[in-house]
């Protein structure tokens, strides 16, 4: 918000997709403008059933696990709406939700706005941003209700392992927490993609895990408020309680677009991930260039770097803050995601690439050897 105020902004801040909502999508809703009367309806709070059935076909291709579609899917007006019915279905006041620090800035809000306590599970960035399962089970007490997890992540690009995925599993098992697994971003790995591991994948765990998808940023659709919940049936009946009470259900017009997105060609998004390779490249190249100013572990997934601050500063905010009012360039307080995390920045190659330069360049200028 203070960047919009900012004349000829370069903003690496917002993870907002440069890209338009691919064309077939936007002719699908156009047709059942058109031709459907009740396009501008209510739909039941649980979703619409072909969108279900869509779900849970996507959902089985990815994972090899076959959710029923009126038992275990959930339509959303995207993963925050969800990841939000879930907290409060999960918190009483002073419960707790176990988050990776770094983490989405959001969760950690969500957490605090329902009554509970967020507690941050470092990441070891020497070790380019791993999870220390050993100092998780450090952390779990009896308040502890779920634990949070954004593979790749956000803010860090960084991937996690198969085997520690699987020993957070049986940790969860053994100390009877749920599994949130919110995945924006497991289409958007550029390199050795078979590092990927989506621990919705692990059978032994649907009983307790629940896993959140949205179509916000493979499709293109952040505007259009869209995503679903594959979960265990007794959490399902508890989250249709709040969604109905709170939103009543997904926009219906949303949910038309999801369909065409899940039921045509997904060639778009091959094509996203290629561009954003290449921008994931120059924002390392121009961070390369200015050694003196950010240390980074280079993202492997998503379209987040999170650098190091190595010029004098107060804090991550007061770095930022100077950095838009002095050069016109917006990143993103390393703070907001997590207690650790006050030396970073975010910065999100989602943009154009000139966006990506003109930053540098004002940066650069900032900051000369």
């Amino acid at each position: 918000m203070l960047a919009a105020e900012v004349e000829d902004v370069a903003s690496l801040s917002w993870g907002l997709p440069s890209f338009a909502t691919p064309e077939p999508i936007r002719e699908a809703v156009t047709r059942a403008l058109a031709s459907d009367p009740d396009v501008g309806k209510y739909a039941l709070p649980n979703g619409l059933p072909e969108l279900r059935s869509l779900a849970a076909e996507e959902h089985a291709r990815k994972t090899g696990i076959e959710p029923d579609p009126d038992e275990n899917v959930f339509i959303t007006a995207g993963n925050m709406q969800g990841m939000s019915t879930l907290f409060h279905v999960l918190l009483e006041p002073g419960d707790e939700i176990i988050l990776t620090d770094p983490g989405f800035a959001s969760h950690y809000e969500q957490v605090r706005l329902r009554g509970g306590v967020p507690i941050a599970w470092p990441l070891d960035e020497g070790n380019a941003w791993a999870m220390d399962t050993k100092l998780l089970e450090s952390l779990v007490t009896e308040r502890t209700r779920a634990v949070v997890l954004v593979n790749p992540s956000n803010p860090t690009g960084s991937l996690f392992s198969k085997q520690t995925l699987l020993r957070l599993g049986e940790i969860a098992r053994a100390r009877d927490l749920l599994l949130i697994i919110d995945d924006p971003y497991s289409e958007l790995i550029y390199e050795d993609r078979e590092r990927y591991f989506n621990l919705a994948a692990e059978p032994g765990l649907s009983d307790q895990l629940a896993y959140l998808f949205t179509f916000s940023k493979i499709h293109a659709m952040s505007g259009w408020r869209l995503g679903y919940m594959i979960l265990p049936d007794w959490l399902r009946a508890e989250v249709l309680k709040v969604h109905d009470a709170n939103l009543i259900c997904t926009p219906r017009i949303s949910q038309v677009a999801g369909i065409a997105a899940l039921s045509g060609d997904q060639a778009h998004v091959g094509v996203f991930r290629e561009i954003l390779a290449k921008r994931r490249d120059l924002i390392c190249e121009r961070l390369d260039a200015l050694p003196h100013v950010f240390s980074y572990v280079r993202p492997e997934g998503a379209y987040y770097v999170f650098p190091r601050i190595l010029v004098e500063t107060e804090d991550s905010w007061s770095f930022s803050r100077r950095l838009l009012e002095e050069s016109g360039v917006c990143v993103t307080p390393g703070i907001a995601f997590g207690p650790g995390s006050d030396a970073h920045v975010r910065m999100a190659f989602c943009v154009d690439e000139d966006v990506i330069n003109k930053a540098f360049d004002r940066i650069a200028a900032r900051y000369p050897v």
